[in-house]
């Protein structure tokens, strides 16, 4: 790590997304002419993102200071933390990826998706290497997670080392056998931390996470007593739970079918890679399934949430072509209810029991535990690392104000508490933290192909439509004479059945009639002014009338 020390500029923290929200994580380090970037992630689209399909950080601060990017370095394989790496990667400049091995295999199956695998220089890292990259020098430290190759980050700079926990809990008894390094993150404590920046996404939850060891004991419990077939939902990233659904299923005599292409892809990485153990024998594919007796067959799939096209969905609507649900089969629901979905998950859950199937789900079983650590664990973390300056990460804002006071709790000064948010700009300087300035972020939605082409306007627009419906004025203008020689004809969609309404909207066409009378000739000419009327006019009968207020469009015919 050679650099010459510039005071004056200190150590910059900046967080793009994962500071007041769940996803989006991303965070800049830069120091000098330096700067490393710190995970790539997406979320998914919140209710009121009519039509969107992703959301991506803002990345327009690090765009203006491209040139100065030095790396990129993922924590782990979640799509909240690699996901918009198709979407930024382009319009950067070359830069190395680092992650540990997993993570960049299904960072490389992503971005073969997108034609990037190629051009993109993915290096892989085992816990505990250092990487240097300009004014930094980062050390990957292991932790347990819900997905297998984990890691925080010891950030290294003139200014003092920043520990980056990633998503973490500390699971004593994990699958694999590989332990939260507490070890390293002692080590970090002991010769001083300048700032922790810790996942918060638990911090409400009292005590330990439970062990992911748990989920495959309920497994087992669960398949001893089941005579028709099973099908176990899962998030196809979550490596651990497949192998303790094989092992269980290994266990009572059963063949494993994969469901879901990103199940599929992401079992074949992990296989490839030594961290799934399945022996070929227990695969089958779905030609074989209808050939096997009920008790033999255990399907793991995708679509735990309910997504209206997944297999599962279908499964629970008797709408797939090959799956029949028949009383006595069991299907389990292994993930947490993401929120927002409770709706959609409790639909599917009354569809599969209308098929006759038993369905077990995390609350009413313990076939899901998190992958984030809980309060104590939290201040283990905090009393280890002993941090000059705590920034809490990763979560909603309510999430960051409570871990800042669990921090304060074990002993750190509420002044050193930076309660950061997207945007901020946290410096380092001289072994005093303050934010000091603001950095233009925010969301860019991905419609599509198209990327950032959806604002917000566009999101208003479709909340309006969805909500009030839209009405279409078509006039005929001559365009001479500038007189009305055709309409107005009104065409309405989502707002009143025109059929059963003609006589409301021919009152409706009244009221434009009767207002453009009152215009001249060179108005009516006009056609900005005309459309500006009509919106105007309608507007304010829809909402006097019926109390709605519909998209209006104006369409002008020169004729």
């Amino acid at each position: 790590m050679e650099q010459s020390r510039n005071d004056s500029f200190g150590l910059k923290v900046i967080p793009l997304g994962g500071l007041g929200e769940i996803g989006l994580n991303m965070a800049l380090f830069e120091y000098g002419d330096d700067i490393i970037a710190v995970d790539c992630g997406l979320m998914f689209p919140e209710p009121y993102m009519l039509g969107i399909d992703l959301v991506i950080p803002d990345i327009s601060y690090l765009l203006e200071r491209a040139d100065r990017l030095r790396a990129i370095m993922l924590t782990h394989g979640h799509e909240d933390h690699i996901g918009a790496l198709p979407f930024v990667l382009p319009q950067l400049p070359s830069v190395p990826v680092y992650g540990t091995a997993l993570t960049l295999g299904f960072v490389r199956e992503k971005l073969k998706e997108y034609e990037l695998d190629r051009s993109t220089d993915l290096r892989v890292v085992q816990p505990r290497q250092k990487v240097a990259a300009g004014a930094f020098e980062v050390e990957f430290l292991r932790v347990a997670h819900s997905i297998v190759d984990g890691c925080g980050l010891a950030i290294g700079s003139p200014e003092g080392v920043v520990i980056h926990t990633g998503d973490f809990k500390l699971d004593q008894t994990p699958v694999d056998g590989e332990l939260t390094d507490l070890v390293s993150f002692a080590r970090y404590g002991e010769a001083g931390v300048l700032a922790l920046m810790a996942d918060s996404t638990n911090v409400e939850r009292e005590g330990y996470t439970l062990s992911e060891k748990l989920v495959g004991d309920a497994f087992k419990d669960i398949f001893w007593g089941c005579t028709g077939r099973i099908i176990v939902a899962a998030f196809s990233s979550n490596i651990h739970r497949v192998q303790q659904v094989v092992e269980a299923a290994a266990a009572v005599g059963r063949k494993v079918l994969l469901n879901g292409r990103s199940m599929v892809a992401n079992v074949q990485i992990a296989r490839e890679l030594g961290y799934l153990r399945i022996p070929d024998e227990l695969l089958i594919d779905l030609k074989e399934m209808p050939r096997l007796p009920k008790e033999e067959v255990c399907m793991i799939t995708t679509g735990s949430q309910g997504e209206p096209m997944s297999a599962l969905t279908r499964i629970a609507m008797d709408d797939h072509k090959q799956i029949k649900l028949e009383r006595g089969d069991t299907v389990i629901l292994s993930s947490r209810f993401i929120p927002g979905n409770e709706k959609t998950i409790s639909d599917l859950i009354n569809h599969l029991y209308r098929r006759g199937a038993e369905v077990f789900h995390e609350k009413v079983s313990e076939v899901h535990v998190s992958g984030h650590a809980s309060q104590e664990e939290l201040k283990l973390m905090l009393n280890l690392v002993r941090p000059r300056f705590f920034i809490p990460v990763h979560g909603e804002y309510r999430h960051l104000v409570k871990h800042a006071q669990l921090a304060q709790k074990v002993g750190i000064a509420a002044e050193r508490c930076i309660l950061a948010v997207n945007g901020d700009v946290v410096l380092f300087s001289d072994g005093e933290g303050a934010i000091v300035d603001t950095a233009d972020t925010g969301r860019v939605f991905v419609d599509g192909k198209g990327v950032g082409d959806v604002g917000d306007v566009v999101l208003k627009d479709r909340r309006h439509l969805s909500q009030d419906g839209m009405v279409v004025v078509i006039i005929g203008i001559d365009q001479t004479s500038g007189e009305i020689i055709y309409g107005p004809d009104i065409v309405s969609r989502g707002f009143v059945f025109e059929d059963e309404s003609q006589e409301y909207l021919d009152e409706a066409k009244k009221v434009v009639l009767d207002t453009l009378a009152l215009r001249n000739v060179e108005a009516l000419a006009d056609w900005g002014e005309v459309k500006q009327e009509v919106r105007r006019v309608l507007r304010r009968f829809f909402n006097k009338t019926i109390e709605r207020r519909p998209v209006i469009l104006p369409l002008i015919l020169e004729m």
